[in-house]
């Protein structure tokens, strides 16, 4: 721009060398702090900013990107499922793997019976309001689960009582996916080891020059 090339200042171009490093971006939601809005996520930005992740393995960076966000499962205890209809098939190798790992479940009805005809144990939930206690916004509100997983299932009764459950964990500080790849990308995250960070000092991976 003043007439001076970046070669003739002494700069060079290309990338900075390549680093035995993984990084990862996620976003961040203000979800907690407007009372009333829904968190399932549409095509309009809801996201409030982003985070990243960075450490030598793909598990470790995303783990911290997912802590970060303040979308980091707890390694133990039990999980909530309300899975609609359409997307059972593809939820049940998820619901597989939380299993897996320890975690105890609760479904609401269609989704518990999808659970116990695979073989897994679980607990059933009522899901709509206001038809007797405990039902799916008690077993939130009383943490009695560390993460929920609610896919919508559409229609107006459903889409309510959906939106009370997303609520209903976002204001507890609980993780809720209502994307099943995301929740694919918490179950990874557990399943790589959460612990097994290598925390280094930032100067360590860039350099200033004067």
């Amino acid at each position: 721009m003043l007439g001076i090339g970046l070669k003739e200042q002494g700069y060079t171009t290309g990338l900075w060398k390549k680093q035995k490093l993984v990084g990862i971006k996620a976003p961040v939601f203000s979800m907690s702090k407007l009372i009333g809005v829904d968190t399932y996520l549409g095509p309009e930005m809801k996201s409030t900013g982003e985070v990243m992740g960075i450490d030598y393995t793909f598990e470790a960076a995303l783990t911290k990107a997912l802590i970060a966000a303040g979308l980091m499962l707890a390694t133990q205890g039990s999980m909530l499922f309300s899975i609609a209809n359409q997307n059972k098939a593809e939820a049940l190798p998820i619901i597989q793997g939380f299993h897996s790992l320890g975690y105890q479940l609760y479904a609401t009805e269609g989704t518990a019976a999808m659970i116990q005809k695979a073989g897994m144990k679980v607990k059933k939930i009522g899901k709509k309001l206001g038809e007797g206690h405990p039902n799916i916004i008690d077993i939130i509100n009383d943490g009695s689960v560390v993460g929920v997983i609610n896919t919508p299932t559409g229609g107006r009764v459903p889409l309510q009582d959906g939106f009370h459950i997303r609520r209903a964990a976002t204001e507890m500080r609980i993780p809720c996916f209502t994307s099943l790849d995301t929740a694919r990308i918490a179950l990874k995250a557990l399943s790589g080891g959460v612990r097994n960070f290598n925390v280094k000092p930032l100067p360590e991976y860039l350099s200033v020059q004067s």
